[in-house]
Parts: structure tokens; C-alpha cells; sequence
């Protein structure tokens, strides 16, 4: 073979190795984009930097890998449903304790379904590989319940907090909490849009004429 020739094949091996490094980038790019979804682009955003933004979301992976997840049960399903339904009730006379009552109830959601014990950010770490879709929504509600705690959040903030976290409860539940029943106010679907969109039409809570009597979940 001629030095010409051997340069050329050379350059062809390199050019084929080259174009195969590029399309698994590409395509574990393409699965992490799949997996998180807009946090994808909020973790590129917040890094600044595409490849640090990934190295982190796939270290998510791995630490969500760890994690001894469980489905509920059916009876722990309407313990919870039950619940969320005493907490929309709570609001009609007491929007306040309300909202603190639907963080605490997605907090221990959240914790029954085998995820760690964590600060905040690290909740949103770890729910982020799974739930990604809803994740806006908790951001959104943690906010209004954060100057609910402060005295800064008006009834309609209150009402937007109950309805973000809604979203999140349902998709950890995996059911929609209050379904429709064809009588009362309609309710959003299980598998709720994204927080970017308008939560304009999103349903108020429903009042206590919408709702049956609460069940007593302390047995």
C-alpha cells in the first residue's frame, strides 16, 4: 500500500470514528431530553453548559437507580385521594391552612412512595427523573406556599397553589384525586399539562355543595 493510500484510509478511520462518537452523543442526548423533558433545558440553562448540564442529569439517573421505589397499594391510594379531598374542603373556610396541609400531604406522598428524605432542591433532583413533566407545577406551588408561610399570598395565589399541587399529587397517586363525576366541576386530567402553559382555566377547589362528606382516614 502507498503512503498516499494508507494516509487516506487512515483519514477514512478517523472520519468513521469521529461520525460514531457524534451519534451516541447524539443519542444519549436524544434519551436524556426523553427522560426529563423541560428540565432538560432548565438544567442546561442553570449550568450554562450542555455537557455539565448532562453529566449532572445523568448522575440523577444513577441516584434515582438507587432509590427502593414502590407503587401504592389501592388502600393507601384512597387514603390519599380521601385526604386531598378533606384538604380542598379546608379551603373553602380556611385557604391558608389549606395549602400548608397539601404541602404536607405531598411531602409524606412523596416520601410513602420511596423517595429519601431531602431538602427541597434534592427532592427536585430525585423527582425529576420520574416526574419531570410536574415538576414545574411543585416549583410553582412550593413559591405561593412559601409566601403563604409569610403572609404574602392572596386567595387566588392560594387557590393556583392548591391546583399546582394537585398536578404533582396525581402523578405520584397515579390517579386523579377528586375524579369528575359527571355532577361536580370538572377536574384536570392525571396526566396534567405542563406549568408553562395557562393555569387560567385551571378548576377552583371545590366547595363543600360540590363535594361528599369527607371520609375519616384516622381508623
Amino acid at each position: 500500500m502507498s503512503p498516499t493510500a494508507t494516509i487516506i484510509l487512515i483519514v477514512v478511520i478517523l472520519v468513521v470514528i469521529a461520525a460514531v462518537v457524534y451519534g451516541v452523543q447524539v443519542m444519549r442526548r436524544k434519551q436524556l431530553q426523553n427522560t426529563f423533558g423541560p428540565e432538560y433545558d432548565r438544567a442546561v440553562a442553570d449550568t450554562g453548559s450542555r455537557t455539565e448540564a448532562e453529566k449532572e442529569l445523568r448522575e440523577r439517573e444513577k441516584r434515582h437507580a438507587s432509590f427502593e421505589l414502590k407503587p401504592l397499594s389501592p388502600e393507601a391510594q384512597s387514603t390519599y385521594a380521601a385526604n386531598w379531598e378533606e384538604v380542598q374542603i379546608q379551603f373553602v373556610d380556611s385557604p391558608v391552612e389549606a395549602v400548608t396541609a397539601a404541602d404536607d400531604l405531598v411531602t409524606r406522598l412523596i416520601t410513602d412512595r420511596g423517595y429519601p428524605t431531602a431538602e427541597y432542591d434534592d427532592r427536585l433532583a430525585n423527582l425529576s427523573v420520574e416526574h419531570a413533566r410536574t415538576l414545574e407545577h411543585y416549583r410553582k406551588a412550593h413559591e405561593i406556599s412559601r409566601r403563604n408561610s409569610a403572609g404574602e399570598a392572596n386567595t387566588e395565589d392560594l387557590r393556583q397553589a392548591l391546583v399546582h399541587y394537585r398536578a404533582l399529587f396525581a402523578d405520584l397517586l397515579g390517579a386523579d384525586p377528586v375524579p369528575s363525576t359527571g355532577t361536580t366541576t370538572p377536574t384536570a386530567p392525571v396526566s396534567a399539562p405542563a406549568a408553562e402553559e395557562s393555569t387560567s382555566e385551571a378548576p377552583a377547589p371545590r366547595t363543600p355543595a360540590d363535594e361528599s362528606p369527607a371520609r375519616d382516614t384516622s381508623r
